[in-house]
Order: C-alpha cells, then sequence, then structure tokens
C-alpha cells in the first residue's frame, strides 16, 4: 500500500524543521560568544577553525562522549524525562510558526497562540521535574524558583497577547500577520510588546532574569547534577526557546514576513535575527536583580500594565467606530 503523497511531503517537512532547529540552535552558541566578545571588547572563539566556527562541532563533540551520569541519588526516570521535556516543548511551539506566507509552517492551527502558551505552559514541568529528581537542595531551589518565575510570567504574557488577538480578531498566528499589512502592531500596541517580550526572557530564564541558575548562589540551579546529553538538551531547549520568543515577538508585533523589496523569508530572518542579538546584547549589558524585587517586578508593574493597556485597546475599538 502506497504513502500517500501529502504524509511523505509532512513527514519530510517536519525532518527538515527539525534538523533546521538543530543546526541553527548550534550556531547560535557561536554567534552568542563572538557577540558577547564584540560588546565586551575581548576576542570570542576564534582558534578552532575560521572565526572559531569550528569550536561549535567541538563542543557538540564533546557533550556526545561525555560521560552520560545519573545520580545513585537521583530519580531515573524523571531525571530523564525533564530534559525531554524542556527540549519536545519548544520545538512543538516552533512548529506553528509562519515564516513566510507559503513556507515554514508545519501546523497552521486556528488556535496558534493559545497552541504557544500552552507549551511554555508545559515547559514548566522540565524545570520542577529536573530540580525534584535531582535530590539535590541547590536543584530543587532552582526548580522552585523557575517554576514561581516562568508561571507567573506567562500571566503577563498571555494578557500582553490580548491586546493583538482583539486587533486581528483571531488566534490564528497567520491572520495576526495578515492584520498587520498596514500597520506593524507594535504601534498600538508598544506596551503589549514590551511585557511580552519582558516575559519572553524570564520564561527562557536569561540574563538579566536567570535567576533559577544563579550560579553564585545555586551552583548552576536545576540542571546542576545533568552532564553529557542530557545537559546538551537543556541548552539546545534553551537556544531554540531564544529563537521561538523572537520569531512570536515578530509574528505577533512586527509585521511577520512584511516589509518593502525584500522577500518575505529575508524579512522574517532578519527581524528575528535582530532581536536574538538584543537578547544576547541585554546578557551583556545588564546584572541580575534580586529574585524577591523580580517578582515584585511582575506582579506590582507588569500585571497592573497588562490590564490597562486591554482596558485602553477595548475602549479604543468601542470608540474608534463610533466616531467615524
Amino acid at each position: 500500500m502506497s504513502v500517500p503523497h501529502e504524509i511523505l511531503a509532512g513527514l519530510l517537512n517536519i525532518v527538515l524543521g527539525l534538523a533546521f532547529l538543530l543546526v541553527v540552535a548550534a550556531l547560535l552558541t557561536w554567534v552568542e560568544r563572538r557577540l558577547l566578545g564584540f560588546f565586551q571588547d575581548r576576542p570570542g572563539p576564534n582558534r578552532v577553525g575560521p572565526f572559531g566556527i569550528l569550536q561549535v562541532a567541538a563542543d557538540g563533540i564533546k557533550l556526545l562522549f561525555k560521560q552520560d551520569w545519573i545520580p545513585p541519588f537521583a530519580d531515573a526516570g524523571v531525571f530523564v524525562l525533564a530534559p525531554a521535556i524542556a527540549m519536545v516543548t519548544v520545538m512543538l511551539a516552533m512548529a506553528i510558526i509562519p515564516a513566510t506566507p507559503a513556507i515554514g509552517i508545519i501546523g497552521n492551527l486556528n488556535i496558534g497562540v493559545l497552541f504557544f502558551l500552552a507549551m511554555s505552559g508545559l515547559g514548566v514541568y522540565s524545570v520542577v521535574l529536573a530540580g525534584w529528581s535531582s535530590n539535590n537542595k541547590f536543584s530543587l531551589l532552582g526548580g522552585m524558583r523557575a517554576a514561581a518565575q516562568m508561571v507567573s510570567y506567562e500571566v503577563f504574557m498571555g494578557l500582553a497577547l490580548l491586546g493583538v488577538v482583539m486587533l486581528a480578531g483571531s488566534f490564528n498566528l497567520t491572520d495576526i500577520v495578515h492584520g498587520q499589512r498596514h500597520m506593524w502592531y507594535v504601534v498600538p500596541q508598544f506596551l503589549g510588546c514590551i511585557i511580552f517580550f519582558l516575559g519572553g526572557i524570564a520564561e527562557t530564564h536569561r540574563l538579566p532574569f536567570d535567576l533559577p541558575e544563579g550560579e553564585s548562589e545555586l551552583g548552576a540551579g536545576f540542571h546542576t547534577e545533568y552532564s553529557g546529553m542530557k545537559f546538551g538538551m537543556f541548552f539546545v531547549g534553551e537556544y531554540i526557546g531564544i529563537m521561538l520568543v523572537s520569531a512570536m515577538t515578530t509574528v505577533l508585533f512586527l509585521g511577520g514576513w512584511y516589509g518593502p523589496i525584500l522577500p518575505p523569508f529575508m524579512w522574517f530572518g532578519i527581524k528575528t535575527g535582530l532581536l536574538v542579538c538584543f537578547f544576547i546584547l541585554l546578557r551583556a549589558a545588564l546584572p541580575r536583580p534580586r529574585y524577591d524585587q523580580f517578582m515584585a517586578f511582575g506582579w506590582k508593574l507588569l500585571l497592573p500594565l497588562t490590564l490597562l493597556n486591554i482596558l485602553v485597546t477595548g475602549a479604543l475599538m468601542l470608540g474608534l467606530p463610533a466616531s467615524t
């Protein structure tokens, strides 16, 4: 019995998409180290290959051949499951990103925004289970910090997206991009864009919001006991998460693939790439705050601002048609 061409095309799209994500995530490690060197006026990786590009391959080989050790005091099944959850959830969320009008969509869901938020919520389980299963006090504290941080800032991310959904009248990401043909949503939803991006930084626990991995007090946080490819899965998941937040910001607020002269995929890549570089610049420029300050910043400042943004957006949507 022959396999339908649609199924083969879908499987090929999935395989190529996964391969692309893994390759770009690996290259991002090199890009980050080179940009950090540039921002901080020091050389980055420059010994292995031209411009140090083969450092990525050297690091990958090291992870592959490093001892894959499970601590005897850990819960082995959950310990192995946690990094898999971290990697799978961000890859599933990337599957719905519309990079161009014709290609780049593995799953074009009518509830794309909700699916993205759902995958972000499931990602919390990875850090919680990693911290708990390690049976290490530093890992447990890092996992609890990560859970509180990610759950809290998911609230602000979701509320920040409501303004965009209200303007587009759809949860479908492709429809949201089409709604920005004449004006990017970052103009009427500038406050929502800033809050969403801050929430994305907290979700990926990148500097300055890398408090779950605060090495000065928690060792390495929730992945203190991880090594080898299991640590590599957390590492790759983090970099795919950076691409995910940057791509979602591009789709929701920066017009997606829309732009003059250049092909659509180039515009999408340029916007997403600039946001990724901004992620890296934050790591080079800002220190981390205290944990209590960080949580208070979210609940006492960002939450009222997101509610205000929804209120103003709704009022304008009701008032503008009546005035025309």
